[in-house]
């Protein structure tokens, strides 16, 4: 596949979108401040994962 992006790669790009919507959830009045914490936590785990399961993907 010609198009194939390396999951290491996906998962950045994934954790700078949900930190871009943190931001923006952590300004908007009415947001629970847990909710944007909860939201960065999990969508930039994901990261972490793939270099304890695969260190050699990660430069």
């Amino acid at each position: 596949m010609s198009n194939h992006i390396p999951i290491p790669d996906r998962a950045f790009e994934f954790a700078v979108r949900i930190t871009k919507i943190c931001s923006y959830l952590d300004k908007q009045p009415g947001t629970p401040r847990l909710l944007p914490a909860q939201l960065f936590r999990s969508g930039t785990s994901i990261g972490a994962n793939i270099e304890a399961h695969i260190p050699h993907f990660i430069v």
